[in-house]
């Protein structure tokens, strides 16, 4: 299966928190090839932003397929406008209607705002 995956994810494969679990599995299942991860190109980045850096090389060390922000853009604008969400979270979201895959995310909040309007985006918990 092919998933986009936002840094709250990645987050929990580096500390414990609720749902590690779930956030480690699928980063297993992708290291042996059951699931595909996707991701913005600026997923290093905002990963890196948001762990110490002790945490960092071992989390960049599995990164997502990375894709370029530039073509996603306008939908990315779009999406920003119409439910005054971040560039960034955008940018998950647009990647994963692209791509016609789930975007699987621990932002609570994101998946609210928007699940209702794009039904692929699936919380981190909902995921086995």
């Amino acid at each position: 299966m092919k998933y986009v995956i936002d840094t709250s994810v990645a987050f929990k494969w580096e500390v414990v928190e609720i749902e590690s679990d779930k956030a480690l599995r699928l980063r297993d299942d992708f290291r042996n090839g059951v699931h595909e991860l996707l991701a913005p190109e600026h997923f290093p980045a905002e990963i890196a932003n948001s762990l110490l850096a002790t945490h960092v090389a071992n989390c960049l060390s599995f990164l997502p397929h990375l894709h370029p922000c530039a073509p996603l853009l306008p939908r990315v604008v779009a999406i920003t406008s119409a439910f005054q969400v971040s560039v960034y979270d955008s940018l998950y979201v647009a990647l994963a209607e692209r791509e016609s895959c789930e975007f699987v995310t621990a932002d609570d909040k994101l998946v609210r705002a928007l699940q209702a309007t794009f039904p692929f985006i699936v919380s981190l918990a909902s995921m086995p």
